[in-house]
Formats: C-alpha cells, structure tokens, sequence
C-alpha cells in the first residue's frame, strides 16, 4: 500500500502520448471462440449462412470483442501478443494492478475477414486515495479502431489503477 505518491513531471509528459498503430485480425475462429468463451448462443457468431441472413458480410465480432493482435516472435509479448513497443506504461513504482473499466463505442460492423488497426494513447493520468489501498494511480487510455478501408469502426476508453 502506497501512503505517498504524486504524480511526477516525467508522468504528466506521457499524457497525449500516442502507441504506435499495430494490428489486430479478425477471424472466423476467434469470433466463435469468443462468443463460445462469454456464453453467446446466437447462431450469427457461429454460422455464416445466419449472420448473412441477418444482414452481417460474415461472423460479427461479439460486443467487446475488436479481434486479436497479430503475434510476432520476439517482437510481441508473450502473454498479451501485442507488440512490445505499443505498450501505454509508465515508470511509476506501483506494484498492484485493477482493471478500471473499459467502455466501447462502435461506428461500424466488424466481421471475420476484418483487419483492424490499433492506435493507443494516454489520455489522462490521476491520483486517488483509497482507504483500504492507499495512494493509487488512474491512468485512462483510449483506443482508435480503424478497418482495412479506412473507416474508424470502434473507440475504447479504458482505466488501469495501480496501486
């Protein structure tokens, strides 16, 4: 538990910091593995005659789900496979992590056979105190989701707490 923390100049300068742009496939294998994963049952995230009948061009992506980034040895981290260099950290010190939340905000469909690109950026950094974690800080980062032809088809706004 952080008694005292305070956001140092260093910190403020990431604010605005963009990742560089990555990509992230969607298939029709990771469309129903998701959709099987969260418990979706609608025959559109599984059967491409259904989802063509209900007016989709292949699988939708299920709600949250924006397809999985392309995985590159040595280059990508093994547990996330995002690129290593698209990473939105900063040196704080804090060794405890929550997931504050991520809302998603949709323009487009996106189906299989989509090829989305990724650009990330800081956009606010905060500090809180919590009585039963003491001195946290809130870094919101948002996401741009653009598609194969150009079109943004998702934003993302997403909070992580260290603690």
């Amino acid at each position: 538990m952080a008694k005292e923390f305070e956001l140092s100049d260093e910190m403020r300068a990431q604010v605005g910091r963009e990742s560089p742009p990555f990509t992230m496939e969607v298939t029709t294998t990771s469309v129903r593995a998701f959709a099987r994963g969260v418990g979706y049952t609608d025959p559109v995230y599984f059967d491409l005659e259904a989802a063509t009948r209900a007016g989709y061009r292949s699988l939708p992506a299920p709600p949250t789900y924006l397809g999985t980034p392309v995985f590159i040895p040595g280059d990508s981290d093994n547990t996330f496979s995002a690129p290593r260099a698209a990473r939105m950290g900063i040196n704080h010190g804090l060794k405890g992590l929550l997931d504050g939340g991520t809302e998603t905000e949709y323009f487009a469909d996106i189906c299989a056979g989509d090829t989305l690109t990724v650009v990330s950026r800081i956009a606010a950094l905060d500090v809180r105190t919590s009585p039963s974690l003491g001195k946290m800080l809130l870094m919101t980062t948002e996401s741009t989701y653009t598609n194969q032809h150009g079109t943004k088809v998702a934003s993302q706004r997403g909070q992580a707490i260290f603690y």
